[in-house]
């Protein structure tokens, strides 16, 4: 007992929440194992893979020795400085495959997107934290207004997923502040009003073509529809329990694609079946629970509304990922947290569980 109470001190003194990192471990480790399938055995991919964790896991420990106090002051500026950046994308930035979304600095390319996953809400918690709770209607439109100048910068890029996961973190500040149900109705109706004169002015013809291919596949199957079918092929076939690791077809025989990014999920449905997918959602749930509950903890008005959104968003996350592989939503090119292959939306979801895992210890050292 005192030896275990000892490790739990050391983590504190860590500003780690040691049940929050074990479940992030297991997610990940699970994460690694359809990885090394769903890549085709690459052990080079998978080294990739481990250093970007690596950073990641810096970047959490980082963050978490920073005070809600400290991120609070500094809302300002990382905002600012994200938005700076991503007007700078727009002017001087890279282009690939069609899109302008990274700043070439030479050694490497860097993503401004990303960071304002977490500069949003930031920001926007920073904002209504500074006054009474529940906001005014007209703190509510000012923050609104904070939010859609990102959001409008990043959709010109084009990207529409991170667009979505950015609006979605700023907008779940803005709920959680405690805005009337009347109001939430009129976002709403508001949203849907907006839906015809964006899908004629702003959409793409290939986001066009994503929301009629995801309303009815079949319709194309040998060409737009033919990776979401393909998809829920793979989901289907695996069955209760699944082919068996590494015996997935719909991936190793190239018929699904990037099933080492985007549709990793279907991967995994195939060779884990619904039990597999059972455990997988269920360590997803057990992360969320545990975001909930340190949200519930924080001390002060700016630590929760931004530990609600970090969790919040990680559920969209999870619920866009599954949806669009499954067919239900439009493929926007959302990764499956923390178990896609990738870096910038990794270290992103970990900075993200660092801050959480700063609003909960440092709650405990004022008890103190």
């Amino acid at each position: 007992m005192a030896s275990r109470s000892s490790q739990q001190g050391l983590f504190f003194r860590m500003h780690i929440d040691l049940t929050l990192l074990l479940a992030l471990l297991a997610l990940i480790a699970a994460g690694q194992v359809i990885l090394y399938s769903a890549g085709g055995e690459n052990i080079a991919l998978m080294q990739r893979q481990w250093i970007r964790l690596g950073v990641a896991f810096a970047v959490m420990l980082a963050i978490a020795q920073i005070s809600p106090d400290t991120m609070r002051r500094w809302s300002p500026v990382l905002f600012i400085f994200g938005t700076i950046m991503l007007i700078a994308v727009l002017l001087v930035g890279t282009k690939a495959l069609g899109a302008r979304r990274w700043l070439d600095l030479g050694l490497f390319r860097f993503q401004p997107s990303e960071m304002m996953k977490l500069a949003v809400p930031m920001m926007i918690a920073w904002f209504l934290s500074a006054g009474n709770i529940p906001p005014s209607n007209r703190r509510i439109f000012a923050a609104l207004a904070i939010l859609i100048v990102p959001v409008l910068l990043i959709a010109k890029q084009p990207d529409l997923g991170t667009s979505l996961l950015v609006s979605s973190a700023g907008l779940f500040v803005i709920f959680m502040s405690g805005v009337s149900w009347r109001l939430i109705l009129g976002f709403v109706i508001a949203v849907i009003s907006f839906t015809m004169p964006m899908w004629l002015f702003l959409m793409r013809d290939y986001q066009r073509q994503r929301v009629l291919t995801m309303l009815n596949p079949e319709s194309d199957p040998l060409d737009s529809g033919y990776h979401i079918i393909q998809s829920k092929i793979a989901i289907g076939s695996g069955g209760s329990f699944g082919k068996g690791w590494l015996n997935g077809t719909q991936s190793h025989l190239e018929f699904l694609p990037e099933h080492h990014t985007d549709f990793i999920f279907s991967v995994f449905a195939e060779e884990f079946g619904f039990s597999g997918v059972l455990i997988l959602l269920a360590l997803y749930m057990f992360i969320i629970f545990r975001g909930i509950y340190i949200t519930t903890q924080a001390h002060g008005t700016y630590a929760r509304l931004l530990g609600a959104s970090v969790v919040l968003t990680f559920l969209i996350y999870i619920f866009v990922n599954i949806g669009m592989v499954s067919g239900i939503l439009p493929v926007v090119g959302v990764p499956l947290p923390l178990v896609s292959y990738g870096g910038t939306s990794i270290v992103t979801l970990m900075a993200g569980f660092g801050i959480l895992m700063a609003i909960h210890t440092h709650r405990k050292l004022l008890a103190h």
